[in-house]
């Protein structure tokens, strides 16, 4: 029988879920913020307090380690899943408010690539949002962490051609500034996913 010193508590887990069910909340409110006759203000403010909520969560998880004896695994990867998973959703809800107080609801329609990298984003918060309970038992993680790079992959193509659109003449260059401000946003989210990703990977590795 394998021994364990690693405390059996579970509020650890606890945190990294509740942080990863936020950022498929972000996901969601940036794809409604996209769509035709949606309500900006109002998305954007919600977006807001899923991103405070997410602080709230990293502080909660912060104070945990420093109060804590024995940690499930290394204090360090603790604190870089849980400032991972943070990265993710300021970016999202940069993204959003940039939208939002750049007035780009009021074009005809974003551009296309734009929704694809919303998508790619959406998939990647499901995807670790599913994966962030399978941590209590290490199995069954290698699909999430192939699945959310190879997704990081389809990100920086979604954004290489959004750079594309912007540069080819379609928009005016201000329009251009303000939409590539929110791409940068919304690369440097699937970027911060990847992470995280990443970050899960090295733990697995670590406790296997």
């Amino acid at each position: 029988m394998k021994f364990s010193l690693r405390p059996t508590e579970t509020v650890f887990y606890d945190f990294f879920s509740r942080a990863a069910e936020n950022l498929v909340r972000g996901t969601t409110l940036l794809a409604e913020l996209a769509l035709p006759g949606a309500d900006p203000q109002s998305i954007s403010e919600r977006l807001i307090e899923v991103e405070h909520d997410s602080d709230h969560v990293t502080h909660e998880l912060y104070n945990k380690i420093n109060s804590t004896f024995v940690t499930p695994f290394d204090r360090e990867d603790i604190y870089r899943l849980g400032s991972g998973l943070d990265d993710v959703i300021d970016h999202l809800e940069a993204a959003g408010s940039l939208i939002y107080l750049y007035g780009l609801t009021e074009l005809p329609s974003l551009p296309r690539e734009m929704h694809e990298l919303v998508e790619i984003l959406d998939q990647q918060a499901k995807l670790t949002a599913d994966a962030m309970p399978r941590l209590r038992s290490m199995k069954d993680l290698r699909e999430y962490w192939v699945e959310c790079n190879r997704l990081e992959n389809e990100g920086d193509r979604a954004y290489r051609m959004l750079l594309v659109r912007l540069f080819s003449g379609e928009y005016d260059a201000l329009t251009v500034l303000k939409l590539k401000e929110v791409a940068d946003e919304l690369e440097k989210a699937c970027d911060a996913f990847e992470n995280v990703a990443n970050t899960v990977e090295t733990i697995a590795v670590k406790e296997s």
